[in-house]
């Protein structure tokens, strides 16, 4: 049977031997939530960096940049965070450069796996089906926060453990905690999460609208894939 394991945090990656498996990266608030919201609404494809300047360089290549540190928008990028932002019209058949102060370092810590796709509860139930589909192991890297853990990933991992539950086998303790948070936080995950570090952080930017909308589930049915370092949109 498959295996199933999750990573709370990007800093404990060198625990984790990823080369057989499938990575999910997620990082509700508000990385993973944007690339597949940016995908879902057109957008051609999102090169993710760890480093600000990389990313900034993008823009002479003809790419959009989008950076947030510290929950806001970099100055002089094009796009900060917020999922909204990648619905509009104009951004269709665009090329992203994306950088951020968790997921997509999360991201380059997962290189050497050997699929790596993004998760969000936004797409969680393509994302357990196409896990379905697949022959590969799971690994659940959560972006956290600077290395720390957050209780949204934690949340997300486990809501995938529990879609998954049938058909793999939980590989250490982690997967089971995230499965038993889940479950207890499931019916009311804004309330669950209301004294959440991150969701205290984003309120203080007056960010209310993307913690209601990043904890939706299954509002598209597609899954970003990391190919050659760029993503690019699977649909279910």
């Amino acid at each position: 049977m498959k295996t199933i394991d999750v990573c709370l945090s990007p800093d404990l990656m060198h625990l984790y031997s990823v080369q057989d498996r499938t990575v999910v990266v997620v990082d509700i608030f508000r990385a993973t939530s944007c690339m597949t919201t940016a995908l879902a609404y057109g957008i051609d494809s999102i090169k993710p960096f760890a480093s600000l300047d990389d990313c900034r360089a993008m823009k002479d290549s003809g790419y959009y940049t989008a950076g947030e540190r510290d929950g806001k928008k970099v100055d002089g990028f094009d796009l900060g965070n917020s999922p909204f932002e990648y619905m509009a019209d104009h951004l269709k058949g665009q090329k992203i450069a994306f950088t951020t102060t968790n997921g997509t370092q999360a991201i380059a810590k997962s290189e050497g796996a050997k699929e790596i796709i993004i998760g969000s509860f936004l797409n969680l139930s393509a994302v357990a089906n196409y896990l379905l589909q697949g022959n590969n192991s799971v690994l659940v890297v959560c972006a956290g926060w600077k290395g720390k853990v957050n209780l949204e990933d934690t949340l997300f991992a486990g809501a995938l453990v529990e879609l998954l539950k049938d058909h793999t086998e939980p590989d250490c303790d982690a997967p089971i905690a995230a499965q038993h948070l889940y479950n207890m936080a499931k019916s009311d995950l804004a309330g669950f999460l209301k004294n959440a570090s991150h969701v205290k952080r984003l309120a203080k930017l007056n960010v209310y609208k993307d913690i209601s909308f990043c904890l939706t589930p299954d509002q598209y049915n597609v899954i970003p894939v990391l190919k050659n370092n760029v993503l690019i949109p699977h649909r279910m």
